[in-house]
């Protein structure tokens, strides 16, 4: 008998539930146009999430490539300064850039040889013509050319 009383509630609950989705109402259009203008809002409000989530995505990955690439430049100057220096450095171990022992011809050639950029060696084969061509400037043209070379 229970399972008679279960069933019939449970019969009843359905027919309820029937009758409730069938007389329900039709939407006014005041309600429609309320409807439609949350669903409008809900999907602006999803497009300004993603756009800006987009951005900011965006955003971190230009900060990333900018700072690659100040690294990576960093490490060419770095590069570029060693190898000045080393060339610096050989003209010394060889002698070619004393005041009494300046061979110009030589270490043109070195500078043209090197891996420096090409602005470095212009300006460092400019530096060593104004010393072949004024010997008194030796000194200061020395100094210049180590600023050059190691950097500075």
């Amino acid at each position: 008998m229970s399972r008679t009383i279960v069933l019939g509630v449970v019969v009843a609950a359905i027919g309820a539930g029937i009758y409730y989705y069938l007389n329900q109402p039709e939407p006014t259009p005041a309600e429609r146009l309320q409807s439609a203008a949350q669903d409008a809002g809900d999907a602006v409000s999803d497009a300004v999430e993603s756009v800006t989530e987009q951005a900011s995505d965006a955003t971190d990955q230009a900060g990333q490539a900018a700072a690659d690439l100040a690294n990576q430049a960093g490490e060419e100057v770095a590069a570029l300064a060693e190898q000045g220096q080393d060339l610096l450095n050989s003209w010394i171990e060889e002698g070619t850039l004393t005041v009494q022992n300046f061979d110009y011809d030589a270490m043109v050639a070195s500078v043209q040889d090197s891996a420096l950029a090409q602005d470095m060696k212009t300006k460092a084969i400019s530096i060593l013509d104004e010393i072949k061509a004024s010997p008194d400037l030796f000194a200061a043209k020395l100094q210049e050319l180590q600023a050059l070379l190691q950097g500075q």
